[in-house]
């Protein structure tokens, strides 16, 4: 945030005129840049950036305490125990493929729905599995965050990125998904190989993990297979099968109802709520799960807060549409061999000053759509550049708050998830490369 603060005494404030898009949204005229009076930002404004980020990444906090409390109230009533018990007997000796399976299985979902904050409420359900079959808490972020990334960035028909795109670029909804699917399936290869790796050294030799120690403390709060051979009554037995109901009626509104976070988190209290009566929990025990979930999760909570405070800053500061201006105009000097690339690296920036797939749309494509049949490339490829730019690195910004809380939930550190993951960013990346020059 100090960074962005002193930034904005050095780079000139400009703008674009907003006009209604093809959809109704806002978008940018790009031929309306013009320099404006500086902005730059105040020790005051600095400050007020942090409550204004946590105003401004409210449903990604409260979907975080939600899920955060709802779930510590089911594992409460010890259904998930047996679960995991049961489960983790199962896979004992074939515990490996179980990441490939969910990893597909998130793909598929991000690649059809594009929503990404799901993995908020994947991690809390799959980290006890991944340490009763002998994997880490990277494990399980990396299973959740790798398949989502994989089928939100290169979606058939994702419709932030692809969707909002196309009809920016004046291209038919969705044409095009062959060769996406080629390039679903070849980036799911990458990702799921480069998991599967990690998570076999990491079962094979346990101290070899960079979760080890932490693990060591998170596992005194997780359930895993060696404390979860218990029996459950009745009731417990109930309450799992309502959570359970509930969360597959959870996914049935994301798919077929338009349901959004404020959706997902009722549900979560629902869970919390309906669980805990049916497995025998008074009013005050199923509030003191809640907290002690809400308490789980309140660190990761504040960084997303924190986070988003740096998109603050640059939008106040008016320094985001000069920065796109700039990079605009770097691209159409590149040699016509690697425009695409270069696409693919300005929007790859942009991800970290608008940290959200539609709101990069609307204000990219307006000027690389344009921009694309000046320097002689596709449109389609234009889309797919946005598609991996703001894709990948969503797992990799800080200010991406699904991302941090996601984190936040496994307890995995930011600094010690890119020392593990920062490699297959570069896979991603270069294999995007090929494909866009392929495309081109």
């Amino acid at each position: 945030m100090a960074i962005m603060a002193v930034l904005s005494y050095l780079i000139p404030a400009g703008e674009f005129v907003r006009v209604d898009g093809p959809d109704g949204r806002m978008v940018i005229d790009p031929d309306s840049y013009k320099v404006v009076e500086s902005n730059p930002t105040t020790i005051m404004d600095l400050f007020k950036a942090i409550p204004e980020g946590f105003v401004e990444a409210g449903w990604v906090i409260a979907l975080t305490f939600c899920v955060g409390g709802g779930f510590v109230v089911v594992k409460k009533t010890m259904a998930i125990n047996a679960a995991i018990s049961w489960l983790s007997k199962k896979f004992s000796k074939k515990g490996i493929i179980v990441i490939p399976i969910l990893m597909i299985t998130f793909a598929i979902i991000d690649c059809f729905i594009g929503m990404c904050e799901l993995t908020m409420v994947y991690v809390p359900i799959i980290l006890p599995l991944m340490f009763a079959l002998g994997f880490d808490s990277m494990t399980a972020a990396a299973t959740a965050l790798v398949g989502s990334a994989i089928g939100f960035s290169a979606a058939i028909a994702n419709p932030f990125t692809t969707g909002i795109g196309q009809k920016i670029a004046g291209l038919p909804l969705y044409s095009g998904w062959k060769y996406r699917l080629i390039v679903l399936l070849s980036m799911g290869v990458i990702g799921i190989t480069y998991v599967m790796r990690y998570a076999k050294k990491v079962r094979d030799n346990p101290e070899s993990s960079i979760m080890y120690e932490i693990d060591k403390r998170t596992k005194q709060f997780i359930i895993t297979g060696e404390d979860s051979n218990v029996e459950i009554n009745t009731k417990q037995k109930l309450a799992g099968i309502s959570a359970l109901v509930l969360f597959c009626l959870m996914i049935v509104g994301v798919f077929n109802w338009g349901w959004d976070m404020p959706e997902i988190g009722a549900i979560f209290i629902i869970i919390g709520i309906v669980s805990g009566l049916i497995s025998g929990m008074n009013g005050r025990e199923i509030c003191e799960a809640f907290l002690e979930g809400c308490q789980d999760v309140l660190l990761g909570a504040l960084i997303v807060g924190i986070a988003r405070g740096v998109s603050v800053i640059m939008t106040d500061a008016l320094l985001i549409d000069t920065i796109i201006h700039g990079l605009a105009q770097v691209i159409q000097g590149l040699p016509s061999a690697v425009t695409s690339v270069g696409m693919l690296v300005v929007q790859t920036v942009l991800n970290f000053l608008i940290p959200s797939g539609s709101g990069q749309t609307v204000v990219t494509m307006p000027i690389m759509a344009p921009l694309s049949d000046l320097v002689g490339i596709t449109r389609q490829t234009a889309v797919l550049a946005l598609q991996f730019g703001d894709g990948f690195s969503n797992i990799f910004y800080p200010v991406s708050g699904y991302f941090m809380a996601t984190l936040a939930l496994a307890r995995v550190p930011w600094e010690k998830w890119m020392k593990v993951m920062l490699p297959l960013f570069g896979w991603f990346t270069a294999a995007s490369a090929v494909f866009l020059i392929i495309a081109q």
